[in-house]
C-alpha cells in the first residue's frame, strides 16, 4: 500500500493498546501507520449497563461509519463489542490470536475468604454491569450483592480501592494488555469452563470495506485461523439467539484437530438461574446445536 494506513480506534487506554497492537503488526510487514481516535457513543453514555450496551453498536457505529465513508482504512474493535450481522459494505478481515478469555475477580485483600467459592467474603458487594457475570455470579454464589460498575478498566480498579466493594469483575485480557499493577488485590483467575466468558472474549476483531481486496490481502498475514473458526461458532450462538438478544449468555470453544468442544451458560434474565451445556462438533453447526440444546433444556420460547 502506497499511503499510510490509517486505523479508527476508541480514545480509551485499552482500544488504544489495541490499536498500536495492531499498528505494530502492520509496521512489522513494512506498513506506515496512524491511528484516529473517534469517540463513540457508548463513551459518551454512562447511565446504562454494559449488557444493555455490548453487541448493539454503542461502541462501534461511529468508527464503523468513518470506515464506510473511506475517512479511515481499518477499524479495530473488541470482537465482543461487534454486532453480529454486520453493517452493509464492511467485513471482520482478520482476527489475530486471542488473549486470555478468563474473567477474573478482584479482591481487597482483606476482604478475603479462603474458606468461600472464589475466596469472596459472605455477603460480598461486587461490582460489575454485565448480565451475563451478573447471572453466573448469582449461581455460584447466591449470597453475594451485585452493584452496577461503569468506566474504563483504570477506573473501574481505582473505585474498587476507594468505594465500597469487597470486588469487582473484569476481563483478563485487559487488565493483562494495559500492564496494571494488582499488587493491592488478590486476582482470582476463573476457569472459562466453569465461569463461562462472553462470546469472542478476549479476541480482536479487524474491520474493512468490503471491497477492499489490497487491504484484506494485507489483513491475511496477521489472522489467526484457529482463532477465528473458534470465534465464528461462539458469536453464531449470539447471532442465533438475536430475538433474544438481553439473554445472560456465556460461550466459549476451544479446538481439538478437527473437532470443536463448546461450553454455554444461559437464562432468560439476569437474575434467573442459568442453563448450562457442553458439546462437542466438528463445524459452524455447532452453533445451531447448542441453541437448540439450550432452549430445549430451558424450555425457552425463544425462536431462532
Amino acid at each position: 500500500m502506497s499511503k499510510s494506513i490509517v486505523i479508527g480506534s476508541r480514545g480509551s487506554d485499552l482500544a488504544l493498546w489495541q490499536a498500536n497492537y495492531t499498528r505494530g503488526e502492520l509496521e512489522k510487514l513494512g506498513h506506515e501507520v496512524v491511528i484516529k481516535i473517534i469517540k463513540t457513543q457508548g463513551d459518551k453514555i454512562q447511565n446504562l449497563s454494559f449488557d444493555k450496551l455490548e453487541g448493539k453498536g454503542f461502541f462501534t457505529k461511529e468508527i464503523e461509519d468513518q470506515l464506510l465513508a473511506k475517512e479511515i482504512d481499518l477499524a479495530v474493535h473488541s470482537h465482543k463489542d461487534l454486532e453480529t450481522t454486520p453493517p452493509e459494505g464492511l467485513i471482520i478481515a482478520a482476527v489475530p490470536e486471542r488473549a486470555a478469555v478468563n474473567d477474573i475477580l478482584l479482591i481487597k485483600k482483606d476482604r478475603l475468604s479462603p474458606e468461600n467459592q472464589f475466596n469472596l467474603p459472605n455477603n460480598a458487594v461486587v461490582g460489575t454491569s454485565s448480565a451475563r457475570r451478573k447471572n453466573q455470579l448469582k449461581a455460584f454464589r447466591p449470597d453475594i450483592e451485585l452493584v452496577d460498575i461503569r468506566g474504563n478498566v483504570p477506573t473501574r480498579i481505582e473505585k474498587l480501592e476507594t468505594g465500597s466493594y469487597d470486588a469487582i469483575m473484569l476481563a483478563k485480557a485487559g487488565v493483562d494488555r494495559l500492564g496494571l499493577d494488582l499488587s493491592n488485590f488478590h486476582v482470582e483467575v476463573l476457569n472459562p469452563k466453569e465461569f463461562i466468558p462472553a462470546p469472542a472474549q478476549g479476541a480482536l476483531g479487524l474491520q474493512i470495506r468490503k471491497e477492499d481486496t489490497e487491504m484484506a490481502e494485507i489483513l491475511s498475514n496477521i489472522n489467526d485461523t484457529e482463532t477465528a473458526n473458534r470465534i465464528e461458532i461462539e458469536r453464531k450462538v449470539l447471532n442465533l439467539f438475536q430475538g433474544g438478544c438481553q439473554l445472560p449468555l456465556g460461550v466459549y470453544v476451544e479446538s481439538e484437530g478437527d473437532s470443536f468442544n463448546l461450553w454455554a451458560s444461559m437464562a432468560e434474565e439476569w437474575a434467573a438461574m442459568p442453563t448450562r451445556i457442553q458439546l462437542a462438533g466438528n463445524d459452524i453447526e455447532l452453533a445451531s446445536t447448542t441453541v437448540e440444546a439450550l432452549k430445549k433444556k430451558a424450555r425457552l420460547n425463544v425462536s431462532l
